[in-house]
């Protein structure tokens, strides 16, 4: 007798199946809490920078530094560095940062405020599937954030005028890390803010863990 396979559909129909029934589950009341701290750290993470540069040089021993905010750009010595880093900018024919040029920065406050409403909104609705959708949706406007800065620092590294008076290659300033730029060591790590966003995500992510062994509805 011939052996009867069994239909190519099945393995599918039980996948999505499974998936539907995960995406049902409600939260508890710990993943409810959860989602409110993860409120609550993307609101506080406004306050901080999220990133800093650092440029030290012979005749900068105490440093150039550019703390960056989701909304805006804060030099240190009272923004004199600033000034200092675009005269440094102007001489190899880099051009001057600005906080007006950094158009993200006049949208991003009003994505993290839909952040926040929508992670309420998961925490009153208490649905695993609105958790899902957050915490994807927030990890995809992460990596466009970083991918966007990273791409603004290989723009300013090389659109370099070649009528500057101080000729160099074209370069990528460094994302994280420490590298050389001419005379200069410069340093550019995540600050409190990054950290305080990245840790509102992954509360997203244990909200849904948390409630796992709940029963779909």
């Amino acid at each position: 007798m011939r052996e009867e396979k069994p239909a190519s559909g099945g393995g599918l129909r039980s996948l999505l199946g499974s998936q539907q029934v995960f995406l049902r589950k409600p939260l508890n009341i710990t993943s409810r809490l959860v989602l409110v701290l993860a409120a609550a750290l993307m609101v506080a993470a406004m306050a901080f920078p999220v990133w800093k540069i650092r440029l030290v040089a012979p005749q900068y021993r105490e440093g150039l530094e550019l703390s960056i905010y989701t909304w805006k750009l804060e030099a240190g010595n009272k923004g004199q560095d600033l000034v200092e880093i675009n005269l440094l900018n102007h001489y190899i024919g880099m051009k001057p940062l600005a906080q007006a040029d950094f158009l993200e920065m006049q949208w991003m406050p009003f994505a993290f405020g839909l952040f926040f409403l929508l992670i309420l909104r998961a925490a009153v609705l208490g649905w695993m599937i609105s958790v899902v959708d957050l915490a994807v949706l927030f990890g995809y406007f992460g990596a466009f954030s970083i991918g966007t800065f990273a791409y603004r620092l290989y723009t300013y590294g090389h659109n370099l005028d070649s009528m500057a008076p101080v000729k160099i290659e074209p370069f990528m300033p460094m994302l994280i890390g420490v590298s050389k730029i001419a005379n200069f060591t410069q340093s550019s790590f995540p600050q409190l803010g990054a950290i305080l966003l990245f840790s509102s995500w992954v509360l997203i992510l244990a909200a849904a863990v948390f409630s796992l062994k709940e029963k779909a509805l």
